[in-house]
């Protein structure tokens, strides 16, 4: 039995930690960007649950309604909501055992910054599609190829 190789992310983030998309509806069905970053850790061979209230499956996948509602710890929430949607992020984040909570461009705020630092939970900042490796030459024409430059890359787990 082969080992499953580990690939660093950001922070002390890797592809063998446990990772929890927070969204809704409209962010995973629409393939918007709550799909792409489950979709993307699912590819790098991590084990990620897709929350939102609002969904029951996602492609086959029981999508769970809230963070405590996770059977298994998590180490990141990746939430992918507007800031004004998440108030009560860090206390959920908190109450299932997370250690780190990585924003997706946009959503950070300072209040959402100091109820980390209190609750002492560590704050990535920064877009999960950076750190996907992506085929040339249709790379060029991707933002996040050019936004990730010089972030580790984690490739495709072959099935």
């Amino acid at each position: 039995m082969r080992d499953k190789k580990v690939y660093s992310l950001a922070g002390d983030t890797t592809t063998a930690h446990r990772y929890a998309v927070v969204g809704n509806a409209e962010r995973f069905l629409k393939h918007k960007h709550a799909y792409k970053a489950w979709e993307a850790l699912r590819q790098f061979g991590c084990v990620v649950y897709p929350v939102a209230y609002d969904l029951q499956r996602l492609e086959g996948y029981k999508v769970y309604p809230q963070l405590s509602s996770l059977k298994d710890k998590v180490y990141v929430v990746v939430p992918c909501l507007r800031a004004e949607l998440l108030t009560d992020l860090i206390a959920q984040a908190q109450e299932c055992g997370a250690g780190y909570v990585w924003f997706q461009e946009g959503n950070w705020t300072e209040e959402l910054q100091k109820q980390a630092d209190e609750a002492g939970i560590q704050v990535i900042r920064g877009c999960i599609l950076k750190h996907k490796l992506y085929p040339k030459p249709w790379a060029y024409f991707h933002p996040c190829y050019w936004h990730g430059l010089k972030s580790p890359k984690a490739p495709k787990r072959r099935r």
